[in-house]
């Protein structure tokens, strides 16, 4: 976030990926709470991956090895060739052809040659439109992207890609002219990621011979690797080369999962504009959106939340400690109904909003920090508790909790452009949407919890729900 007013203390991709190819509506936006189901589907919990008995594909592949990074890609591309076999008769009309060329590569060492380059050094996936080709970087991306989000990732990476070419295949359909310029870069990737929804939702649904996906942990995954290969934050959507924030990517995603591959189709560069999170940085924002968790700063994200939320309900805040007077509560920030306050750890909050470490991220770690967003989202989710309860809802339920998500990303819209008030007020920065995601794809995540901290079992409904409140603001909550 950033800081209006006087100054507060300290108020890469992994190779592009698809670099060959080089009214707003919530994906799903959920009709009822039920927090059993994601997109109609059970919410299910087991381990994701190449199934124990999955046979051995029967594709060439140019320079491929028998490590585990490309038996999951080899796996992917004969799994997804089936999946557009059946899907572009019975949804497009027309028979689907597989790619001409495959190509597995370590970026270490290779020099073999696609796409007019040298693959040494790309540590990318990528769709060569001119040879009609997809390649992977065994040696470094994919080990990479395992490491953090298991044996789902390179299932994504993969699928984005083959989007591509499906894309090239589709033509018109997609909204690809043959006798005309392509559509800008950010919809050709948003159409690929919302592929790769539709795919992942044929390997839920059992279709798979190779793969097998859960409806909690598994998609977790998926949405984690569309996090981490986002755009940086300021970045545009008109600008060559974007791809998307982590909330635009997970949004298509999610619409490929839920609407099926027609609605994928059907993007264009208006309904990108419409609904994406990308946008500049304010020229007062010295610190590139990065406003430490202090006393003063998480004062004025609550007085942002009771203007946001119209005092309704509106807690006190205090600083000294993040649980209630009982011992119960959500630490590092609790609600406590009875006192109707919000009560935060500074210390622990603090931790959760150092910012994030690219670097570890992209070398395969964990960032120890997620962003200021993410502590004062979870501090927001608080709130929103109070909020309910003062309409009278319960907030013990996973009803509360959805809705906490949900009033969560109300909120963050409501800061994007505040109104002038008196004194300092704080505003959305570019990246920090993405630090919620990033939050809500965590086990321990206050945002999507209720009062006692149960919390909403998918992280797809998570994302969901915030997205909802986001895009089509309180009332939708």
């Amino acid at each position: 976030m950033t800081y209006r007013g006087k100054t507060l203390a300290a108020c890469l991709l992994i190779g592009t990926l698809g670099a060959g190819g080089c009214g707003p509506t919530t994906a799903g936006t959920p009709t009822g709470p039920d927090v059993g189901k994601v997109a109609d589907l059970p919410v299910t919990h087991f381990e994701s991956g190449l199934k124990p008995d999955a046979p051995e594909p029967d594709i060439p592949v140019e320079n491929a090895t028998n490590d585990q990074a490309d038996k999951i890609a080899i796996a992917t591309i004969a799994d997804i060739s089936q999946f557009w076999a059946e899907t572009m008769p019975k949804d497009f009309g027309m028979d689907f052809q597989q790619v001409k060329r495959l190509l597995s590569y370590d970026s270490n060492t290779d020099t073999i040659e696609m796409c007019g380059r040298s693959v040494q050094g790309e540590i990318n996936a990528f769709f060569c439109p001119p040879e009609d080709a997809v390649a992977w970087d065994r040696g470094e991306l994919l080990p990479r992207l395992m490491k953090l989000y298991g044996d789902v990732a390179p299932i994504a990476v993969l699928a984005h890609e083959y989007g591509h070419a499906v894309q090239h295949r589709l033509g018109d359909k997609a909204g690809i002219p043959s006798d005309g310029p392509e559509p800008k870069t950010i919809v050709l990737e948003a159409q690929a990621d919302c592929f790769t929804g539709a795919y992942f939702r044929w390997i839920v649904e059992g279709k798979s011979k190779y793969f097998q996906v859960s409806t909690a942990e598994g998609l977790n995954a998926a949405l984690s690797t569309m996090y981490l290969v986002r755009d940086a934050p300021g970045k545009l959507a008109g600008e060559v080369g974007a791809h998307g924030t982590a909330f635009d990517r997970t949004l298509a995603f999610r619409e490929g999962f839920t609407d099926g591959p027609k609605k994928c189709a059907s993007y264009d560069e208006q309904l990108i504009r419409e609904r994406t999170t990308q946008f500049r940085f304010s020229k007062s924002d010295r610190d590139r959106g990065d406003m430490p968790v202090t006393e003063d700063s998480v004062r004025l994200v609550k007085e942002s939340l009771d203007r946001v939320f119209g005092g309704q309900g509106a807690p006190e805040l205090r600083t000294t400690g993040g649980t209630c007077p009982d011992g119960s509560g959500t630490p590092p920030t609790s609600y406590c109904p009875d006192e109707n306050v919000v009560t935060v750890d500074l210390a622990a909050l603090a931790q959760i909003g150092t910012p994030i470490d690219r670097g570890r991220e992209m070398a395969g770690e964990a960032s120890a920090g997620k962003g200021d967003f993410a502590a004062y989202a979870s501090l927001a989710s608080r709130y929103t508790l109070a909020v309910q309860k003062a309409e009278g809802k319960p907030i013990d339920d996973m009803e509360a909790a959805l809705r906490a998500a949900c009033l969560t990303g109300a909120w963050a819209k409501g800061v994007q452009n505040p109104e002038q008030a008196n004194g300092p007020v704080i505003r959305l920065s570019p990246g920090d949407v993405d630090e919620a995601i990033l939050e809500m794809l965590q086990p321990e995540s206050l945002i999507g919890s209720n009062v006692s901290g149960g919390q909403v079992p998918s992280g797809f409904l998570r994302v969901e729900a915030f997205g909802k409140g986001y895009l089509e603001g309180r009332d939708a909550c």
